[in-house]
């Protein structure tokens, strides 16, 4: 082809210009027309009628004239070569005398093939070596000339491809002509003759490949020339001067102009028109071509193109529809080729089409949209084929983005809302299409892509359609759309690699979404653009759109609910204008209300000022009455009733003849001429009507309905034929072509009223986009993560549009994206699922790089996992650092804490578990085994040992075997180190610690709930299983009732807990959460493993460390207490040292928390149950005595408990002396020489303690607010019956203290001071408690000394007891009522003594206590006697006794009779006399039983 370039001449420029004659003269010689015989050929061919551009015109000249004009061409290059020769330069010779002869041979029809081609190959030498340039003289006449003769060059034609290569020199010259220096000098209509040959060679199917893809190559650049002029014109001038050019062509050379506007005008009309499918002239080969050079024309000048009127008119109109339809086509050639035109157009003049980009993107999508299925057909008077509006949108069935299944994406859901709501019921306008296949829809999906990868695409659309009240919602289909096309389900048809592609370009275009908006987010802030509209005033649009669509979708329900809620919301009846023409202004103007509701609303009787209305804002001036019903009726559906369709028709001839039309005289006229349009219409285009009406048939059916006369016959062929080429359609009829062409008049119609587009590549709208339309895109990119794991390309494409997915949601503050993401991530890591380990697991550990790596089946798997990989650094750098955005995505990172934990991969300190008794310990995986039962004992000798061992061999099971790793095993999991290295988890762990209040809430909840899934959940289901499971469990040798060992529960608990005190701030709304978790594990404490238990109470002890510090959480200390108290006794057992070391924190940091007796006592309560543990005991012990040894700790509240807590620790003493003897089986001695035992030295202790009560005794009477009395008895009853009860003690040591420190009090005058130091204690008084002395404290210790099942304890040591009491019993009787002036009666307490010595003294002959007893009694009654308290008759001399004295020794001496006959005659011998009279008695009262005594 021709190049622009110009050569150097090495040779004179005449030598080049002769020898050109030469070799066209030669050529010309070489024909018999130029040689002797001069032979005329009558083969000529006319280039024009050969390509079907240009017919030809055949010369009438006869013979003779033929042959002047051969001599005259051959005379042509003689005359030229005279000129050369008288040239001084050639170059100054005037162009036209060089090129002469050349072009008069190119242009005769008596040239042939080969002779016009060696013109042609000159004409080109002379471009090519600058004899042709623009400074030659007349060059611009010459070019003119030249370019005609080209345009219109004939020659005989001989062979094809001699015909051909003529031709492609003829497009060689072409070029040379307009796309040198020298083109400049064509003028408009020389270049278009040469653009329409060119077209025309290029469109010729006869000629060869070659020759057609050389003219359409040459055309196009030939196109980049004139489209490239363009750029250096004015616009308003190039205007006004096509405007007014002068058509004649310019004589002179001054008046020849450059070509310019009007060559590109032809050019593109020409292009276009080859376009229209209608047209049948034109083959798809010949589009294609357009197509091609319409392409280059917007390639080059697209955006020049923009600023001319009038072309930017054409492919606004003509153009875009052309294209649009094109785009629709069955060729795949042609779809690509108008697509790419498409896309051309829309990036340079895409202000310019905003409606036409709504169309154009609207039907794309409703083809790659599956369609829904068709409703069932409804006949209707005018209507003979009727098809269903398309949704909106579709809602494809939920699922889960883990399946293949279409998943319920939240696009989906949030169009559920929004169709719930009404906002988008209503049917679409555009009528239905074809759904795109194969090929075609990957072609679709590429423009799509194409239109994406502007960043403002996805702004653009939401501001200037989503947010305009008149335009569709494209934004919200379009990510729709391609949100459902990542998944498989969304695809019908095709191979699977089409499958993959179309899920492929779906992702691509979301992730150019979020791509973009990131940038845009990121960018610097600028000032905004004036231009651009406000946020909030699309806002306010939005909002408005939205009531307007629900409105629309409530109306197609029920018009009259719909009319109310438009006049609630102040859509209509505004006041700006009547109700019935606003009414009727949004019918007309609304289009997604259904057609056949309408015309059945507004043809209702009480609806006729509204139909009125209606019909007035139709404009019907000079229209014809079948274009003004054919405009009527696209706007609603005719209903059924013929009374309605008589109200429409009556007020349509109203409005209509008011519009003057032609030809009609009365309203009337008007009327029945409708029907009869109506009836025309559905005859001529019902298939179902086999005789059509004539328009003979026509005319006669409305003779003399024009006021009495007939309408013009050729007024009536006009309606006629109207209709015959034109149907009528009613709105649902709107398909295929005509619905098209439809859609393009209601495009045309609202482009007057519709702005241009706005380029909106600012962040200002990013946020309210993002909140629309995140859930369904993350959703899409999370499942092409999981599900394209064999594509690194898209699986790190994914990752990279969810990390960006975070940063937008951290800018815009919407922590569920954050939730979102964790939870689509979680299931992409590997880290999730079920996670049990065996009890028996046991993960081999190797050494690799100084470091040691135990190798699980997770932590291989895990390391060859990529995608997992990837996916689990995104989740946790995402989550690094956004922990305060994450709501219940905590469950799935504390899901995969729980994974990791479990093959030992998390960092140590998440690790660990804190103890009270100091220090860390790490979480056992596993639990403690019960031993196995040993093995049956064998008999069978040698063989059998042999057999045994070979079995098993070093005695080793198949639960302690460890498998080794492998190298690649090994290698695996330090993969899977390093990658968790990665994940910073102790860097988040921390992060957790800082929490705001609403994500610490959400993690604790998490955690509760996965640990209630572990414990409490599992044992129910295990319960609900356990009567239909009848194969054994593999923990067979657990208590069938209890669950096994779940390392996880307890790392999970210590996780919760350790948020919690970390986080105390925030206790009063954390620990109702974490309480209800240890509360339901320690209800059923027995059912769980003793670890769990224990960490529980460790736990909620800790918690209540910190309850302890809040006077509001008070009550919710002792509730935790209380449930510590109510532990099983194994339970208590097994955590006892816990236990016990938190009792002890709490009591000695919060003392003074503990106020009411209520309260001590569950602390004592906690305390008393471990007071028999080895080790706790031993801590609860010395808590108690550092209790009593602070003074001001006892008090009232804790008085009583500190006695019982005492006195446990001495029975414990008991209970340790009693289980020995069992052991020993027999009766032997304690020991006394060596060591106490703790419990006995404790027991010992403990008496010890109760003793040192006493000195607070005093000050907590004095406190009391009882009566004296009442306090005396409720302080020291308690404390003395303690002695009391330990003097029984099977302990010797502490009987025996016990015993010696109740004498010591109850014989020291603090105990019951005398009315002479207390005088405000009465007589009466402080006899009343030496009785409750004695039946409190004494006679029950008397009583239980007596048992024989108390003396068997210590058969020993007992006795030595017993007399120690009764010692006791007497000391104490003297000590209290040994006393001179005695006045009370105290026979009862006396006999009961006496009953109490009685027994023990015959308890034991052989012992001390029989000699002791009558010893001690003698000594009482001395005192007595001294005290003349038991006065024998014979001592009283001349005074007359007191009848109690009397009574008083009669009961004694009757009472010891019994026991100790001749007792009082011994010890108060009576005088010598005579034998006193017998006195007989009276009878006497038993004295009471000790017992009786006792229990009053």
């Amino acid at each position: 082809m021709a190049s622009n370039d110009v050569f150097e001449l090495s040779v004179s420029p005449s030598h080049l210009v002769f020898s050109e004659i030469i070799a066209v003269t030669s050529a010309m010689r070489k024909n018999s027309r130029w040689g002797a015989a001069r032979v005329p050929s009558g083969r000529s061919i006319s280039l024009a009628s050969n390509t079907g551009i240009r017919a030809g015109r055949t010369p009438e000249t006869s013979q003779a004239g033929e042959e002047n004009v051969e001599v005259d061409l051959m005379d042509g290059f003689e005359s030229l070569k005279r000129d050369i020769r008288g040239a001084a330069d050639i170059k100054q010779l005037p162009l036209p005398i060089l090129l002469a002869p050349f072009v008069a041979l190119i242009r005769s029809q008596l040239s042939t093939g080969p002779i016009t081609q060696v013109a042609l190959s000159s004409i080109h030498a002379f471009f090519a070596y600058g004899l042709i340039h623009p400074d030659s003289p007349s060059s611009k006449l010459a070019l003119r000339d030249l370019s005609n003769a080209v345009a219109h060059c004939k020659f005989e034609g001989s062979d094809s491809s001699s015909n051909e290569v003529v031709l492609l020199k003829l497009l060689s010259v072409s070029q040379d002509c307009i796309c040198s220096a020298n083109g400049t000098h064509l003028d408009d209509e020389s270049v278009c003759d040469l653009v329409e040959t060119i077209l025309g060679i290029s469109c010729r199917l006869r000629l060869s490949e070659t020759v057609r893809r050389s003219a359409e190559s040459a055309l196009q650049t030939i196109t980049r020339h004139v489209f490239t002029r363009l750029k250096s014109l004015d616009a308003a001038a190039a205007e006004a001067e096509t405007a007014t050019s002068n058509e004649e062509q310019p004589s002179a050379e001054r008046d020849i102009k450059p070509y310019g506007l009007s060559t590109a005008k032809e050019l593109l009309i020409v292009l276009i028109n080859i376009l229209d499918i209608a047209d049948q002239q034109y083959t798809d080969s010949m589009r294609l071509i357009a197509l091609g050079v319409l392409n280059v024309a917007l390639e080059v000048a697209g955006t020049h193109i923009a600023t001319f009127p009038s072309l930017s008119a054409i492919l606004l109109d003509k153009g875009c529809k052309y294209l649009f339809q094109l785009a629709h086509s069955s060729n795949s050639t042609i779809i690509c080729a108008s697509l790419r035109a498409i896309l051309a157009l829309f990036d340079t003049m895409g202000p310019q089409l905003k409606l036409q980009g709504e169309l154009f993107l609207s039907f794309t999508l409703d083809r790659l949209t599956p369609p829904p299925p068709p409703p069932t057909p409804k006949p209707h008077m005018s209507l003979h084929s009727k098809k269903s509006f398309s949704s909106i949108t579709s809602t494809p069935q939920t699922g889960s983005p883990r399946t293949s299944a279409m998943p319920d994406n939240a696009f989906d859901s949030f169009m559920l809302d929004k169709l719930d709501s009404g906002e988008v019921s209503a049917p679409s306008t555009r009528p239905g299409v074809q759904p795109a296949k194969g090929e075609t829809r990957e072609l679709l999906l590429e423009v799509l892509g194409q239109l994406a990868r502007r960043p403002s695409f996805m702004v653009d659309l939401w501001v200037n359609y989503d947010c305009d009240i008149k335009c569709e919602d494209v934004f919200e289909r379009m990510i729709g759309f391609l949100t459902r096309g990542v998944y498989p389900s969304q695809y019908s048809g095709g191979l699977e690699s089409q499958q993959y592609t179309s899920q492929f370009l779906c992702l691509e275009v979301l992730l150019a979404f979020i791509d973009h908006m990131t940038t845009r987010s990121e960018s610097e802030e600028v000032e905004p653009n004036p231009l651009l509209p406000k946020p909030e005033d699309l806002a306010y649009s939005k909002s408005r759109k939205g009531t307007l669509l629900a409105g629309a979708a409530r109306f197609n329900q029920k018009p009259k609910t719909g009319i109310e809620f438009l006049e609630e919301k102040g859509m209509i009846y505004t006041g700006e204008e009547s109700r019935e023409r606003s009414l009727a202004t949004f019918l007309k103007n609304t289009p997604r209300l259904d057609k056949k509701l309408l015309g059945d609303y507004i043809s209702r009787s009480e609806n006729g000022a509204v139909l009125t209305e209606f019909m007035k804002l139709f404009d019907f001036r000079d229209k014809s009455i079948a274009e003004a019903m054919r405009e009527l009726l696209e706007s609603f559906r005719l209903p059924g009733e013929s009374q309605q369709i008589a109200r429409i028709t009556e007020t349509f001839a109203e409005i209509y003849f008011a519009s003057q039309p032609a030809e009609i005289k009365s309203q009337d006229a008007v009327y029945v001429l409708s029907y009869a349009v109506i009836m025309l219409n559905t005859d001529l285009h019902n298939p179902q009507v086999r005789k059509r009406m004539t328009p003979d048939d026509f005319k006669r059916n409305l003779r003399g309905v024009n006021d009495g006369t007939d309408f013009s016959a050729e007024y009536l062929d006009g309606i006629y034929e109207s209709i015959r080429k034109r149907e009528i359609v009613m709105p649902e009829e709107h398909t295929g072509q005509v619905g098209f062409d439809y859609a393009w008049k209601e495009l045309l119609h609202r482009s007057h009223t519709v702005g241009p587009l706005i380029p909106c590549n600012t962040p200002a709208f990013d946020v309210s986009m993002f909140k629309l339309v995140w859930k369904p895109v993350i959703s899409a990119i999370a499942f092409a993560f999981t599900s394209f794991d064999d594509d690194d390309y898209i699986m790190q494409r994914a990752i990279a549009g969810l990390n960006q997915c975070a940063g937008l949601a951290g800018k815009f503050q919407l922590p569920e994206v954050f939730d979102f993401i964790v939870s689509s991530l979680s299931h992409a890591t590997g880290l999730l699922g079920d996670v049990d380990v065996p009890m028996s697991a046991n993960f081999p550990v190797a050494e690799k790089e100084g470091q040691s790596v135990t190798v699980s089946p997770l932590s291989v798997r895990f390391g060859t996992n990529i995608r997992g990989q990837l996916a689990a650094v995104v989740l946790f750098n995402i989550a690094n650092g956004n922990g305060n955005a994450i709501r219940q995505g905590w469950s799935q990172i504390f899901e995969m804490f729980e994974t990791l934990f479990l093959h030992s991969l998390l960092p140590l300190q998440m690790l660990q578990m804190e103890e009270f008794l100091g220090g860390n310990s790490a979480i056992p995986l596993q639990g403690n085994l019960p031993p196995a039962p040993p093995p049956p004992r064998s008999d069978g000798g040698l063989l059998s040992a042999l057999s045994s061992y070979l079995m098993t061999p070093y005695a080793t099971t198949a639960e302690t075997v460890v498998p080794q790793p492998t190298n690649e095993d090994i290698d695996n999991t330090l993969c899977t180190i390093d990658c968790i290295g990665s994940f910073r988890l102790d860097e988040l762990y921390g992060q957790i610690m800082s929490l705001d209040l609403q994500a610490l809430i959400a993690a604790i909840r998490a955690l509760a709930a996965l640990a209630n899934n572990r414990t409490i959940d599992r044992l129910y289901s295990q319960d609900n299983n356990a009567d239909t499971d009848d194969e054994p469990s593999p923990s067979a040798h657990y208590d069938a009732n209890q669950l096994p060992y779940d390392p996880t529960s307890v790392f999970l608990l210590e996780v919760m807990v350790s948020i919690t005190i970390h986080t105390k701030e925030y206790i009063e709304d954390t620990w109702p959460i974490v309480f209800e978790h240890i509360s339901s594990l320690l209800s059923l404490a027995a059912r769980f493993s003793d670890l769990l238990i224990e960490r529980a109470v460790v736990g909620l002890l800790k918690l209540c460390m910190i309850l302890a510090e809040k006077e509001s959480l008070r009550d919710q200390l002792y509730v935790a207490l209380d449930q510590l108290g109510g532990l099983p006794h194994d339970v208590m057992g097994a955590v006892a040292e816990q236990l016990i070391s938190g009792v002890a924190a709490l009591i000695q940091r919060h003392r003074g928390f503990i106020r009411s007796q209520t309260e001590w006592g569950l602390i004592f309560g906690l305390i008393r149950g471990l007071v028999s543990h080895h080790e706790a005991g031993k801590v609860a012990f010395q808590v108690i005595v550092d209790l009593v040894g602070d003074g001001n700790t006892v008090t009232a509240d804790n008085y009583l408990g500190l006695i019982a807590i005492l006195d446990e620790f001495a029975n414990v003493a008991s209970y340790t002396i009693g289980g020995k003897r069992q052991e020993e089986r027999r009766g032997a001695a304690q020991a006394s020489n060596g060591p106490l035992e703790p419990p006995i030295e404790r027991g010992v202790k403990a008496i010890e303690v109760l003793y040192n009560l006493r000195r607070d005794a005093p000050r907590l009477i004095e406190n009391s607010r009882l009566e004296p009395t009442e306090a005396w008895a409720a302080i020291w009853l308690p404390l003395l019956g303690a002695f009391a009860r330990q003097s029984s003690n099977t302990c010797r040591p502490v009987r025996h203290d016990a015993a010696g420190y109740l004498q010591r009090i109850l014989l020291s005058p603090q105990l019951v001071p005398s009315s002479t130091a207390a005088p405000a204690a009465s007589e009466a008084d402080e006899h009343e408690r030496v009785v409750l002395l004695f039946d409190r404290v004494i006679f029950p210790l008397l009583e239980e000394l007596l048992k024989p099942q108390v003396f068997v304890r210590d058969p020993q040591g007992m006795p030595e007891t017993r007399l120690r009491a009764s010692t006791l019993l007497c000391k104490t009787f003297l000590h209290f009522e040994g006393k001179p002036g005695q006045t009370h009666d105290i026979t009862k307490l006396w006999l009961a003594i006496l009953d109490y010595l009685d027994r023990l003294m015959n308890s034991g002959r052989r012992d001390q206590v029989f000699e002791a007893v009558p010893e001690s009694l003698k000594n009482v009654v001395l005192v007595m006697n001294a005290c003349d308290i038991l006065v024998p008759p014979w001592q009283g001399g001349e005074q007359e006794q007191p009848e109690s004295t009397k009574a008083l020794w009669t009961a004694t001496h009757n009472r010891m009779e019994r026991f100790l006959p001749g007792f009082m005659e011994h010890v108060l011998p009576a005088p010598p006399a005579p034998p006193p009279p017998v006195v007989i008695t009276p009878p006497h009262p038993t004295p009471s039983t000790p017992a009786a005594t006792d229990s009053k």
